[in-house]
């Protein structure tokens, strides 16, 4: 059989698609438990057809396009479909390995771009200890004819996007750049949703630390910053991507495609000056409170040095008397007992009336 699939060369230019032979067709697996669903689009519109490798061999002549979903693959899975698809060597390592940060690369023809995803765990409560956002990524395939979206984690499904797209062939008319629309505005959401959500622990660890017991909750605020220190490092990297994708020209990226993204990147602003935000907020809060721990240690002392004084003149007294001297005049006298006592009393109330005065006790 001929062989029909795109050769990306490592080096130069790729060489165009040869046509489609007669009676040839390209043979797909599809059942492997990755694949969570496929499509093949002519003009926006879905065509009904259940035979991937047809599909796919039509789009290679300029009919249409063909959108594979993937979830959690394999090694092995992602092996052959790198060669299906003839992707690029690099562009496959990151799909495999993971990366950690949002970024975009341009391989020959093929643009690819990595995501992270954030989703908000739900909690009834900050404590030490919670866990607020789960973070995850979506790498996505833009070629001239085909589309392929990796997914990575259990949130930010793919299969509403999927049919909001069907249901919008004007804009899916717009080819493989459709998918990475679609798919950098849904996580862009989900970063304005999580925000809304986080918004809500901010206000609430604030009203915790200004109470009473503020001071002991400083570690709760602590906890917040650290999840937000992760949601920040989702969020930030995607400004260049989606500036990229705006301004710059960029293969089977159209010109009409690029006011779909600045529109994303403007929402993606929201997201992270409200990120910028609560850093601030947090940092404040948490001066805040481990300043209140230092004036209440301070008054801790204040109060301890109080009681030590106040116990001091009754102890030097008693130490004195107690040297057991001879001659010590006093201790023949019949009222001696009582009068040291009274003397005691009376210097223990004035110390304490003097601490009480300023505010010590």
């Amino acid at each position: 059989m001929v062989d029909t699939r795109r050769y990306v060369p490592r080096l130069g230019g790729r060489p165009t698609a040869p046509a489609l032979p007669t009676g040839g067709r390209t043979h797909w697996p599809t059942h492997s438990d990755s694949v969570v669903a496929w499509g093949w689009y002519v003009d926006g519109v879905k065509r009904e057809c259940s035979d991937l490798g047809f599909a796919s061999d039509r789009a290679k002549v300029g009919e249409g396009f063909v959108w594979l979903g993937l979830k959690d693959p394999t090694d092995e899975d992602m092996s052959k479909f790198a060669k299906q698809f003839d992707l690029h060597e690099l562009a496959i390592e990151d799909a495999i390995e993971g990366h950690t940060r949002s970024k975009l690369e341009v391989f020959d023809d093929d643009v690819f771009a990595v995501v992270s995803t954030v989703a908000y765990v739900e909690h009834e409560s900050v404590t030490a200890s919670s866990e607020i956002v789960a973070t995850g990524q979506i790498m996505v395939f833009v070629c001239p004819n085909y589309a392929l979206t990796v997914r990575r984690g259990e949130h930010t499904a793919l299969s509403g996007l999927r049919a909001r797209l069907e249901a919008d062939p004007e804009r899916l008319a717009l080819g493989p750049a459709s998918v990475l629309y679609g798919v950098l505005d849904l996580v862009v959401d989900d970063y304005n949703r999580v925000v809304r959500q986080f918004e809500n622990d901010v206000d609430a660890v604030e009203e915790v630390v200004f109470s009473r017991q503020g001071t002991r909750e400083v570690d709760r605020v602590y906890q917040l910053k650290r999840e937000l220190i992760e949601f920040k490092r989702s969020v930030v990297p995607l400004t260049t991507p989606l500036a990229a994708l705006s301004t710059r020209t960029l293969p089977n990226i159209p010109e009409d495609a690029k006011a779909y993204f600045r529109e994303v990147a403007d929402h993606h602003t929201e997201a992270r000056e409200a990120i910028a935000s609560f850093d601030e907020v947090l940092t404040s809060l948490l001066q805040a409170g481990l300043a209140r721990a230092s004036v209440e240690d301070n008054q801790d002392m204040r109060k301890i040095s109080a009681a030590v004084a106040i116990l001091a003149v009754p102890t030097t007294i008693g130490a004195v008397y107690g040297m057991n001297f001879t001659n010590m005049p006093e201790l023949g006298s019949r009222y001696g007992y009582f009068i040291v006592l009274s003397v005691m009393l009376a210097a223990m109330v004035a110390t304490y009336a003097f601490f009480r005065k300023n505010r010590w006790l």
